[in-house]
């Protein structure tokens, strides 16, 4: 009879109270104070009427211990997706960092490069806390791909299901997120081109669940949080970054990192960041639906085709990425949904008839992946290129040579989009992934060069570390090399097909019809 009692018990309102209080004066970080922080947001309208004294008075004296003088813009508070905190100003000590030259991917066979004009310039470390976050899972899922799972349960559960070729490929994802936590620089970035690299990294970390939650992540919390750290505080007021190499891919490629991160944890500095960085994305987009270098919105002034618009497959591939997430973390961006609808004619104006992407027209070479992946993301899955471009990249083999025939160089970069491509369009019910799976887990494990015994894991166990540099030399080695590898072998539970319960469900986001032209209607179910 207790038991029922008990069952039933609806604490009183003061007992609630209590209980929060109690909370409030754990140490931060602990469950009870991130209990107590929720609960004050849920009391907070009757507290303000009959409590307000008391509570101000308190809640200085339970907080008022923090780092005094420290001015964080990845702030841990816990707030309603919908609350915008303004980014905080900073006054930055740091040196400015100089503007590399370029950040060169495809010409013709595009050849991805990153100039490591950067000096290493090394910084105190300045303590970060996260004391509160509020984790989610993405809130949309685009209908006909697969959609972000990472936690956990789910990943052991996908890896069974996806990597049917029995590589233990987790334990080389391990070794290269420990290899990148030991190559951080002290200021929370990677070195080469720091914007893009260190993007790339927070990338790779949030795939395999790593956030700055310490009781989720207690091993890369503060490697995650120094590096998020550092694209906040190198972001200008027009939404770009310093330190943008020559063709800007970094903006892109940050904002799909921040947009992540911010689905992840809900930080408000977060989304604030990525609102920012979507208005020179948005309008740099031309009006054929695609982008070129530095977001450059107008026609060409030069070349061969002065006057026209240079649609270029590699950069809008990170802009269709950064939208992608944009729109997954729910950010309310003025004209998100009509660059998305563009771009799809975009990616379509540079396909070939027979299947396939070019670089800048019609083509079928490496930047196949490229527009095939984007097409898939952007609700075009069953669009005729879309199917074309798969059946090309069938006989498609995952290597580590200077390049491939069909495929040109660079081809751990075009091998990024390949497997994401595949997976989606295979992994369900089609032999073909396992035909690209069997190859690429093995040999990917294969190929990791590995330091034995390089840092102490959580259990304070020496660990070793890994990581991947390309033969063809085109990417920025080896940052660029271990991200794009890792994320490659993190596919199996980065994604769950929506048709599984776990899945957000969305009636249509991307209502396109086959080889249709007409605009997108993008309706989003809530969770």
């Amino acid at each position: 009879m207790k038991t029922t009692e008990m069952t039933y018990f609806e604490p009183s309102y003061v007992q609630r109270l209590r209980v929060m209080m109690q909370g409030l004066r754990m140490p931060q970080g602990t469950r009870e104070h991130k209990a107590a922080m929720i609960e004050l947001q849920r009391l907070s309208a009757p507290l303000t009427a009959t409590f307000l004294p008391v509570l101000f008075a308190t809640v200085l004296m339970v907080l008022g211990g923090g780092d005094a003088g420290v001015d964080k813009m990845f702030t841990p508070v816990i707030l309603e997706p919908d609350v915008v905190k303004p980014l905080e100003k900073l006054d930055d000590p740091k040196p400015p960092e100089p503007t590399p030259d370029n950040f060169v991917v495809p010409t013709e066979n595009p050849v991805v490069e990153v100039n490591q004009l950067f000096e290493d310039t090394k910084f105190s470390p300045v303590p970060q806390k996260f004391d509160a976050v509020q984790v989610t899972i993405s809130p949309a899922i685009f209908k006909g791909i697969f959609g972000d799972s990472r936690d956990a349960g789910a990943r052991g559960n996908s890896l069974r299901k996806f990597n049917r070729s029995g590589i233990p490929t987790e334990d080389a994802v391990l070794r290269a997120l420990r290899w990148l936590k030991l190559k951080q620089d002290r200021d929370g970035s990677w070195g080469g081109n720091r914007i893009a690299m260190t993007s790339l990294a927070v990338l790779t970390f949030l795939a395999h669940d790593e956030t700055p939650d310490p009781e989720k992540s207690p091993e890369f919390c503060a490697t995650v949080e120094n590096a998020l750290e550092y694209l906040l505080s190198k972001q200008k007021e027009d939404g770009r970054f310093t330190g943008k190499d020559g063709n800007d891919y970094s903006h892109p490629i940050a904002t799909y990192a921040l947009a992540e991160a911010y689905g992840m944890t809900l930080n408000p500095n977060v989304r604030t960041a990525v609102e920012k960085a979507l208005v020179p994305l948005i309008r740099g987009q031309h009006p054929t639906g695609g982008w070129t270098y530095n977001m450059n919105p107008g026609q060409e002034t030069g070349g061969d085709n002065p006057g026209a618009y240079r649609d270029d497959t590699s950069y809008m591939g990170w802009c269709a990425q950064a939208l992608k997430a944009a729109k997954l973390a729910r950010i309310p961006a003025e004209g998100l949904d009509k660059a998305m609808k563009m771009a799809v004619r975009g990616f379509k104006s540079n396909a070939a008839p027979g299947g396939g992407f070019g670089y800048t027209s019609p083509g079928a070479g490496g930047l196949t992946a490229v527009g095939t992946l984007c097409l898939q993301l952007l609700g075009a899955a069953d669009d005729r290129n879309t199917k074309l471009s798969l059946d090309l990249m069938k006989p498609w083999r995952p290597s580590f040579a200077d390049k491939a025939d069909g495929i040109g160089n660079s081809l751990q970069y075009y091998y990024y989009y390949a497997t994401q491509a595949k997976f989606h369009a295979y992994a369900g019910n089609s032999p073909e992934w396992d035909k690209w799976n069997n190859v690429m887990s093995a040999l990917y494990v294969a190929e990791q060069k590995i330091e034995k015994a390089a840092i102490k894991g959580p259990d304070g166990k020496d660990c070793d570390v890994g990581w991947w540099e390309n033969n063809d030399n085109h990417t920025d080695r080896p940052v660029m090399d271990t991200c794009l590898s890792a994320l490659q072998l993190m596919v199996y539970y980065r994604h769950l097909p929506t048709t599984q319960a776990t899945a957000v469900k969305v009636e249509e986001e991307l209502n396109i019809t086959p080889n249709d032209e007409k605009d997108i209607e993008i309706q989003v179910v809530g969770m």
